[in-house]
C-alpha cells in the first residue's frame, strides 16, 4: 500500500446545517479512493465521525497507521491531524462520516452547569478512538442509528437524531476514561506535533471569535512565548494567526447571514469584527466577493469557504 508522505496539512471547515444536529455525508460517492489525491494530513473544525462500509486501507493519526477494515468506527476530535488511505490493491473503500459539534450537545444535555459543561468537553476531545464494531457494539449501533436516521429523514428525525447523541456523547466519554482503547502516536509524537502544539490556541479561537482576542493570549493558552508562537503558527498553518482568526470569523458570518436577518452591522459585531469595513474587507479576501452578494445568492459562493483548506506544513 502505497504510504503517505510527510508534507502538507490542510485544514478543512465543515457546517451543520440549520436546525440539524450534526452534518452527514453518506451514499455512494463516499466509496472512493482514499488518500491518494492528498499531499498530507487534514484535520476539521468539528469533531469527525466515521463507519467504514467496506474496504481496507490505513486511518493514519498524526504519523501512526493503524489498518482498517469494514465495520471499523473512528471517533477524531476537532483540530486533530489524521489522514485515510485506501488499499488500492483491493479497491475503493466505502466509508461514511458525521460530523458534529460536542460543545453543543453537552451543553444541551447539561444546560444548567456550564463548569461540567467544560469538564466533559475536555474529555470527549481528549484523544481519538478508533475501534472494531465488536470491540464495542453499542456505540456502532448508535453511529449506524444515527446515519439512517439522517438518510431517510423520516418525520421527527431531528428528534431522534439528538436523542441518540446525547447517547453517543455518552458512550465516547465512557470509552475515553479506559486507558486499553487509547489511541496515540507512540513516542508521544502528538504532543511534539506541530498542529497539536498549538490545538489550545485554535480551541481558544472556536471560543472566543466573537471576542477581541490578542495574540498573546493565544501564545498564553499555548504556554509559550509570542513570538515563538508566531513562528509556530505561521509555520504549521501557513497563516498569521490573526488571518486565522478573520477566517473562523468569516465562516461564523456565513452561517449567522444563512440563518438570521441581521444587518451586516450586526452580523460584523456578532463574530468580533469591531468595524463592518474590517467586516467586508476579510469577507472580500477570503470569499472574493461582498457580505451583500453572498447574502442574496450564498449557494454560489458558500463552497468556496467550506472548501477553504489551509495549506499548512507540518511541524515534525
Amino acid at each position: 500500500m502505497k504510504k503517505k508522505k510527510a508534507g502538507t496539512m490542510e485544514l478543512r471547515f465543515y457546517e451543520v446545517p440549520q436546525n440539524e444536529y450534526v452534518l452527514a455525508l453518506l451514499g455512494d460517492s463516499w466509496i472512493r479512493d482514499y488518500g491518494h489525491d492528498e499531499t498530507g494530513h487534514h484535520f476539521h473544525n468539528l469533531m469527525e465521525i466515521g463507519y467504514c462500509r467496506s474496504g481496507g486501507g490505513e486511518l493514519v493519526l498524526d504519523e501512526k497507521g493503524m489498518p482498517y477494515q469494514p465495520a471499523m468506527v473512528s471517533v477524531i476530535p476537532a483540530n486533530y491531524p489524521h489522514v485515510t488511505i485506501s488499499n488500492t490493491e483491493e479497491g475503493p473503500s466505502f466509508w461514511e462520516y458525521l460530523f458534529l459539534d460536542p460543545a453543543q450537545i453537552i451543553a444541551e444535555m447539561y444546560p444548567e452547569n456550564e463548569l461540567y459543561q467544560r469538564e466533559l468537553l475536555e474529555k470527549i476531545n481528549s484523544k481519538p478512538l478508533f475501534i472494531h464494531e465488536w470491540e464495542n457494539r453499542n456505540l456502532a449501533l448508535i453511529i449506524r442509528m444515527i446515519m439512517e436516521e439522517m438518510r431517510a429523514k423520516r418525520l421527527h428525525y431531528v428528534d431522534s437524531v439528538k436523542g441518540l447523541l446525547f447517547a453517543l456523547i455518552t458512550e465516547i466519554l465512557r470509552m475515553n476514561e479506559r486507558e486499553d482503547i487509547r489511541v496515540e502516536p507512540e513516542g508521544n509524537a502528538r504532543k511534539n506535533a506541530g498542529v497539536s502544539q498549538i490545538g489550545a490556541a485554535l480551541e481558544y479561537v472556536k471560543a472566543e471569535y466573537m471576542h477581541m482576542i490578542r495574540v498573546e493570549e493565544l501564545a498564553k493558552a499555548c504556554h509559550m512565548s509570542e513570538t515563538h508562537f508566531r513562528r509556530l503558527f505561521e509555520g504549521c498553518m501557513n497563516m498569521s494567526p490573526v488571518d486565522y482568526i478573520n477566517l473562523v470569523r468569516i465562516q461564523k458570518a456565513c452561517d449567522l447571514m444563512k440563518k438570521t436577518n441581521d444587518s451586516m452591522d450586526i452580523v460584523a459585531q456578532k463574530v468580533g469584527f469591531s468595524t463592518t469595513s474590517t467586516f467586508n474587507r476579510n469577507f472580500k479576501k477570503f470569499l472574493n466577493t461582498s457580505p451583500y452578494q453572498w447574502k442574496i445568492n450564498p449557494e454560489n459562493y458558500e463552497h468556496k469557504l467550506l472548501n477553504y483548506h489551509i495549506s499548512a506544513r507540518k511541524g515534525w
